[in-house]
């Protein structure tokens, strides 16, 4: 008996002392950089301008746009109406605050965390006061690659500003991020502001451009009918995304069953 069971007494004697004389591994974090909260994305905290006490109401025209909204989707389903009418509400108060999210809720008769998990998803729908011009600058791989590249139109606009990324300028006129791809790969290097794409830029052109908008925006009366803000598209002469030689499809009517070649 004391045979069989020396050996196994023998090898939990040695895992024993291997566990004691083992040093203690201290681990350490391979993060040096400060931890960034990211708590932003989905959770509210009051503060003067965005809270529940700032009574917010849609105009006689939203209503109006807003009862055709709704009247697209059955009775029974018109909570399907969160998104467009964030949208118009935000483009009305200017972002989608707490106040707005409320009454888009009691509007469709929702629980305000149907519509406050739509708003804390969706990147288009700004949560914090952003400026007049809410400018986001592309910068995925065909803008760095295409044309002057958007390194260099990033560089312009912050010191054009003088902000940072996700700052708004004193004058509450710019507020400035970077973004991926916004599909106009083709007119590389390329912003949106608001709603417009201006595409084929240089750091001349959109340093032009911002000016343009500032000085539009301060103008009054007659100056500001005479300011001349660039059109939205390519700045750089071409209308759309036709190569140096110009357009060379699309030129004529397409075939359908209305139009056929002719020689058919």
């Amino acid at each position: 008996m004391a045979t069989k069971l020396s050996p196994m007494l023998f090898r939990s004697a040695m895992r024993a002392a291997c566990r004691t004389a083992r040093p203690q591994i201290q681990l350490r974090s391979l993060t040096v950089s400060a931890r960034k909260q990211s708590d932003v994305l989905m959770v509210h905290r009051n503060t003067p301008d965005n809270n529940p006490d700032i009574p917010f109401k849609f105009t006689p025209e939203n209503e109006a746009v807003m009862a055709e909204i709704i009247k697209r989707y059955p009775p029974q389903y018109k909570k399907a109406a969160i998104m467009p009418l964030l949208d118009l509400g935000q483009r009305q108060h200017g972002f989608t605050s707490i106040s707005v999210m409320n009454e888009v809720a009691r509007i469709l008769e929702v629980p305000p965390m149907r519509v406050y998990e739509v708003a804390s998803f969706y990147t288009m729908y700004n949560r914090t006061p952003v400026g007049k011009f809410f400018v986001q600058a592309c910068t995925t791989t065909p803008c760095q690659l295409g044309g002057c590249g958007s390194d260099v139109i990033v560089k312009a606009i912050k010191e054009h500003l003088n902000i940072k990324e996700g700052e708004t300028t004193p004058d509450g006129l710019f507020t400035f991020i970077e973004v991926e791809c916004l599909g106009a790969c083709v007119n590389a290097p390329m912003i949106q502001i608001n709603d417009d794409y201006y595409e084929d830029l240089t750091p001349e052109t959109v340093v032009e451009l911002l000016s343009a908008l500032r000085e539009s925006a301060n103008a009054t009366g007659s100056a500001a009918a005479a300011k001349k803000v660039p059109a939205a598209g390519p700045l750089s002469g071409r209308k759309t995304c036709e190569n140096s030689a110009g357009q060379t499809n699309l030129t004529a009517e397409p075939w359908g069953t209305e139009t056929t070649r002719s020689d058919l």
